[in-house]
């Protein structure tokens, strides 16, 4: 079936040692779908990628990835994606050009002098081919990276952390890349903790301390936690924050610029604390839509850490 989603997984869970890294978790991706994984690090998201690829076995649970059993066809799924690591694994002391070229061996790619400079073309790298790596910017590193995972056509990409480190303008080029390679039809996993790349993602993970939190399309997930959210301008907002923090219906106040964004699942209390304080005319209250960055502060303060005091 065309419509079909990319990846379709059931309860898997992974355990090292005593502690369960990974718990009893669902998921399905669309084809062509840009889905980010967000939480803290260690939360297990690298994990839960590499167990729906077919790349780690699941101690439970069962699923399909590109149409073929993540326990029983690991090898199909590992021939078509491709996975870029956080941290730079490619050889510095090659050139660009060798280390594609490399790459191309290990894939037993056909015609692979001619793929090679297809890729070196498609990516930007020509002009730099015979440039050794180890002295390339971290911008031009993260492109090369990319190069290396996408020269044997992968129809699921997966990305760790995949802009740290890089400049603004690199990480636009990079994103403009992945969303040209998601209108192909290429599906692409998505692990971070950062709030500017999950913005990019069309639909969301968090997880925290080896559980799903939750999982939506990125734009649903606010009205998903069901928070209420207020802009505060003025004043000494610092004293403002620790006061706000000790009345009842307000959950969380993050400082976002000069202003507060103050949120709650309670609309009625929070609305009556408002109340209150517009009625001392020393700030200047707007009620605005929660955003990702809300849902998300909120989704890491009330996640429970029961990793803490594990030995493993």
């Amino acid at each position: 079936m065309t419509d079909a989603p990319a990846i379709r997984v059931t309860g898997l869970t992974k355990r090292f040692g005593d502690r369960t890294v990974v718990d009893n978790f669902d998921m399905e991706v669309p084809k062509g779908a840009i889905y980010g994984f967000l939480g803290p690090n260690g939360s297990g998201k690298t994990t839960t990628i590499r167990m729906m690829c077919g790349l780690l076995t699941p101690d439970d649970g069962t699923g399909s990835c590109l149409g073929y059993d993540i326990r029983s066809e690991s090898a199909a799924i590992k021939a078509n994606v491709g996975y870029m690591t956080q941290k730079f694994s490619l050889y510095e002391d090659l050139t660009i050009r060798e280390n594609l070229d490399f790459m191309a061996r290990m894939y037993g790619l056909k015609n692979r002098k001619a793929v090679v400079t297809d890729t070196l073309t498609e990516l930007g790298l020509l002009d730099r081919a015979t440039q050794l790596a180890g002295t390339l910017s971290g911008g031009w590193k993260q492109r090369l990276a990319l190069a290396a995972c996408l020269q044997h056509d992968p129809r699921l990409l997966l990305l760790d952390e995949p802009t740290a480190g890089v400049d603004p303008k690199a990480r636009r080029d990079f994103w403009d890349e992945i969303r040209r390679l998601s209108r192909k039809g290429v599906t692409v996993l998505v692990s971070t903790h950062y709030m500017d790349e999950a913005i990019q993602c069309d639909h969301i993970a968090y997880i925290a301390y080896g559980k799903k939190l939750i999982s939506a399309r990125a734009q649903d997930i606010p009205a998903q936690i069901g928070l209420t959210t207020w802009r505060v301008d003025g004043p000494d907002l610092t004293p403002l924050e620790d006061e706000l923090l000790a009345l009842p219906g307000v959950e969380q106040v993050a400082r976002f610029g000069a202003a507060l964004h103050v949120s709650g699942t309670d609309k009625a209390a929070l609305d009556k604390v408002v109340a209150a304080q517009k009625a001392r005319k020393t700030h200047s209250w707007q009620e605005k839509p929660a955003e990702l960055e809300e849902a998300f502060i909120y989704l890491m303060a009330t996640a429970v850490d029961n990793f803490a005091g594990s030995t493993a």
